[in-house]
């Protein structure tokens, strides 16, 4: 197996990627078999080197996501089993791993602008900056998953000349780790905001950027976006609570000096535009509907029961009925004994996700943030500050926004042998699930039923597109409720709070690890996660 965080082969260290073509959709070069690098190759082999975990991947969602998160998420329905609740190995590992070689090619970037002119420096200092934002975005997920993690002295056998041994990074403090980043993204604001592209460079950030495609005004949305999300995670922490109230407030008053993603024409996402290059969504159907089904498309009984219930316009969209289940939605309850689960799917009752939307669009988004989820951030805010008008608006909106995005979807997909395109939802249909009883924001008669509201509207939006949000936000606020059948074959009987250290991390930085083992716990809750 690999040594991970800290002695990453300076074979991979040294990656970089750049175009073929002028067209920043076309082919990227293999990182690991490209010499000699540049700032702006080495910017878009960074932001190469994760886009299988932002795009629908095969093994982030088939090894990391399908027997952990998105069950903890009740995004999916699944057959019990012994051992259920501790996640597998092979898919924390996977995503440490990912994570860490991406954070390498930050070094290497860091590396080759710090080799720079100061004249050279000044032209292309922009590319470091929005690097960054994607680095603390990638960081964020990691820190929510893990806890602790090497990040300050990680990733620098490339800068220490392949000292490896003093290249062996302490475990940062995942609370500092916010403080720093939220310090820093408030820097970068600013400094955006000041920035201007000289125009021999404008071209070159066109090409390489394929999540923004060079637009300076996007990463600026993507960045106050970004800090809107951290804010609101950490807002019940009483050493963040005056810093969350003030930058939100400060952000939502100005977005114009402070843009953020309101529209789902500024999605911050890495769109598909030609399948044959390795910006593509192939690996959606095996990571969720491969041969043999393995339950990675498979709903749960509660998504599938409030949709119903409130007929959601998203659900012929999201799901497709059973073969056998006469055009009923019917998901896997998970407190069901193993043969009753087993039962039903063999009868053909279950939904899937739908395969024309979801796992056999090779043209799917790779999600990073957008409209809706902002708009839920908003709500939530306004909740909290006793704004119910404001947080009204943003939950409507935000219903609107997902509903949008997700007819967007089945425009784009290049589905085929699976069932047919299901119709957009209409606007009328949206309103009617707004009013709905169990979704009217009127309705609810307590700011803690109204968070439930904002809460659930989270999950069904998230779904199985954005699973480690998901689960952040379902941690966070203990919403929605989920009940689980317990395993007492084991000492985790329920599922998990947080994800623990890969073992060849535990092997390779031991003494480093020592620090924080025994915080390492599926059992120890976040610090952010204080209900």
């Amino acid at each position: 197996m690999k040594k991970i965080s800290s002695l990453i082969l300076a074979g991979l260290l040294l990656g970089a990627v750049s175009c073929k073509e002028s067209d920043f959709t076309d082919s990227y070069a293999d990182p690991s078999k490209i010499a000699e690098t540049t700032v702006e190759k080495q910017f878009t082999g960074f932001l190469q080197s994760t886009k299988d975990y932002i795009l629908p991947g095969y093994t982030n969602y088939f090894v990391a996501l399908r027997t952990s998160i998105n069950h903890y998420n009740q995004v999916t329905g699944w057959i019990n089993d012994s051992g259920q609740y501790i996640p597998g190995s092979s898919g924390t590992e996977a995503v440490w791993f990912n994570y860490y070689n991406m954070l390498a090619q930050y070094r290497e970037l860091q590396k080759a602008f710090n080799a720079l002119s100061a004249t050279d420096q000044a032209d292309r200092k922009f590319f470091m900056t929005v690097a960054t934002v994607y680095l603390y975005d990638q960081t964020e997920r990691m820190v929510d998953l893990f806890g602790a993690i090497p990040f300050t002295e990680a990733g620098m056998v490339g800068l220490n000349g392949g000292d490896y041994a003093n290249s062996l990074a302490k475990f940062d403090d995942p609370q500092t780790l916010y403080t720093m980043m939220l310090d820093d993204l408030k820097s970068i604001a600013a400094e955006l905001n000041a920035t201007t592209i000289n125009a021999g460079y404008l071209k070159s950030f066109q090409t390489q950027d394929f999540v923004n495609k060079g637009d300076l005004t996007a990463w600026k949305r993507y960045t106050n976006s970004l800090r809107l999300r951290m804010l609101n995670r950490v807002s019940a922490v009483s050493a963040f609570q005056s810093r969350s109230a003030a930058e939100m407030a400060e952000i939502l008053a100005n977005t114009s000096t402070y843009p953020i993603v309101e529209t789902n024409l500024q999605n911050i996402q890495i769109n598909v535009f030609n399948v044959n290059t390795d910006i593509n969504s192939k690996g959606f159907q095996g990571g969720i509907a491969s041969d043999g089904g393995w339950y990675g498309n498979t709903a749960g009984k509660k998504m599938i029961d409030f949709m119903n219930t409130n007929a959601d316009p998203r659900l012929p969209i999201l799901f497709e009925p059973g073969a056998s289940a006469a055009g009923k939605y019917i998901g896997i309850d998970p407190t069901a004994t193993s043969a009753a689960q087993t039962e039903l799917s063999n009868a053909g009752q279950v939904a899937i996700y739908n395969r024309y939307v979801t796992s056999h669009n090779q043209f799917f988004p790779g999600v990073i943030i957008n409209a809706a989820e902002v708009s839920l951030i908003k709500s939530e805010y306004y909740l909290r500050v006793g704004n119910d008008a404001s947080a009204k608006a943003a939950y409507e909106s935000a219903i609107s926004l997902s509903t949008n995005f997700y007819n967007s979807i089945i425009t784009v997909s290049n589905a085929t042998g699976v069932n047919a395109a299901p119709s957009p939802a209409s606007e009328s249909s949206i309103a009617k699930y707004i009013a709905a009883d169990g979704v009217n924001w009127d309705k609810a008669t307590s700011s803690t039923s109204k968070l439930a509201l904002i809460a659930t509207q989270k999950w069904l939006h998230f779904n199985l597109v954005q699973p480690y949000e998901n689960w952040a936000e379902t941690r966070r606020l203990d919403l929605p409720t989920f009940t689980f059948q317990v395993d007492n074959a084991n000492n985790q009987t329920l599922p998990p709070v947080k994800w623990t250290i890969p073992s060849n991390e535990i092997s390779y930085n031991a003494n480093n690890y020592s620090a924080v083992r025994d915080q390492d716990k599926l059992t120890t809750k976040l610090f952010w996660d204080v209900k």
